[in-house]
């Protein structure tokens, strides 16, 4: 997830010293992804880069870092006995000290971002070159420094095949692009409120809809609340591809909601809260509709991962939560048959 860049742009801007601290390059078993970051200040840390004893120790090496002159250190650290861990592989870790203020690249970063616009950040681990922040058609960086054009010209093509973060020499190259886990929830009940809650913790965009008013509480930053008087009509807007938890307060509009779902054609998971029984129901009202078995087959009902027999808000949460990202994720293979090899899930670009 990228909440990294308005946490790291909140802190610089206000003249905090901060080591930013990024995974940036894996061999075997490690804990995290490539990509994975933590920020380090004179009195916090933030993120994760998996932790353990490797965290424990990239931690102390930021703290001693902190107000440095801004050149970046590459340090790898074998997973094995000597660390404290048995994951056995080799981890490359990034350290960037930033202590003159809010820098030029992620300020643009952050605009950009907040554009919703795919950039890749590339950056120089030698620090002679800087770093730079590329989109489809404009570079972003030190005002003083020139730009390699073959640097620039790497970073759009991994742009354009969505590569997930990696290293070519002495460079390491950053897609930062929204995620395409789209996901609607119907309803903002205690069941619906948990599985926002449990849900918004992915690197996803979520759509969380109820036709009361004054309904929603405590809305998570990647969740756009949407009143409306019929919620069956806000199927039409989400993307294709896109995840459906069905759990309003009426038979009738959990009924509507899912027969617009179904008609879509396109949808990765399709999930109705409720019994056998109702599953039941539903399913002979949509064959006297004339909708054919194999697209009522892709209602899911009841919800959840097999195992989780729970029926606080909570538990269900967790356990549709996991259903939901294991469609997501059969999905990504069935689209891609290199998947999960070549890119992140979350940071594919269709």
């Amino acid at each position: 997830m990228n909440e990294w860049i308005d946490e790291l742009s909140d802190l610089t801007a206000a003249g905090q010293r901060v080591v930013l601290v990024t995974v940036a390059g894996i061999r075997g078993s490690a804990p995290r992804e490539v990509g994975a970051k933590m920020i380090v200040s004179d009195d916090a840390t933030i993120g994760t880069i998996g932790g353990g004893q490797l965290e424990y120790q990239c931690t102390r090496i930021a703290c001693d870092m902190l107000g440095d002159d801004e050149t970046p250190s590459l340090r790898k650290f074998p997973l094995g006995t000597s660390m404290g861990q048995c994951c056995g592989g080799v981890v490359d870790i990034l350290f960037e000290p930033i202590a003159s203020g809010l820098p030029a690249w992620l300020r643009d970063l952050r605009a950009l971002h907040g554009q919703r616009q795919p950039v890749v950040i590339a950056t120089d681990l030698s620090g002679e070159a800087g770093k730079y922040v590329v989109t489809a058609d404009s570079t972003f960086g030190e005002a003083n420094r020139a730009t390699p054009a073959t640097i620039i010209e790497t970073a759009r093509e991994g742009l354009d095949a969505g590569r997930a973060a990696h290293r070519i020499d002495d460079w390491f190259f950053e897609d930062i692009v929204g995620s395409n886990l789209n996901i609607a929830i119907f309803g903002a009940g205690h069941v619906g409120s948990a599985v926002v809650q449990s849900l918004s913790n992915l690197d996803c965009n979520i759509r969380w809809i109820d036709s009361r008013r004054n309904i929603f509480r405590n809305t998570p930053a990647n969740v756009r609340t949407i009143e409306s008087p019929d919620p069956s009509l806000e199927v039409a807007a989400m993307p294709a591809d896109s995840c459906y938890l069905v759990m309003t307060h009426s038979h009738a509009l959990d009924f509507d909601i899912c027969e617009r779902i179904l008609q879509r054609r396109d949808v990765v998971y399709c999930g109705l809260i409720g019994s056998l029984t109702k599953r039941r129901r539903f399913e002979k009202r949509y064959r006297d509709l004339g909708m054919r078995q194999s697209v009522i087959d892709q209602l899911v009902c009841p919800i959840g991962v097999d195992g989780i027999s729970g029926k606080k808000p909570a538990e269900i949460a967790v356990a549709a939560a996991a259903e939901v990202l294991q469609a997501y994720e059969r999905a990504m293979r069935e689209s891609n048959p290199a998947y999960p090899d070549n890119v992140h899930p979350l940071m594919r670009r269709r």
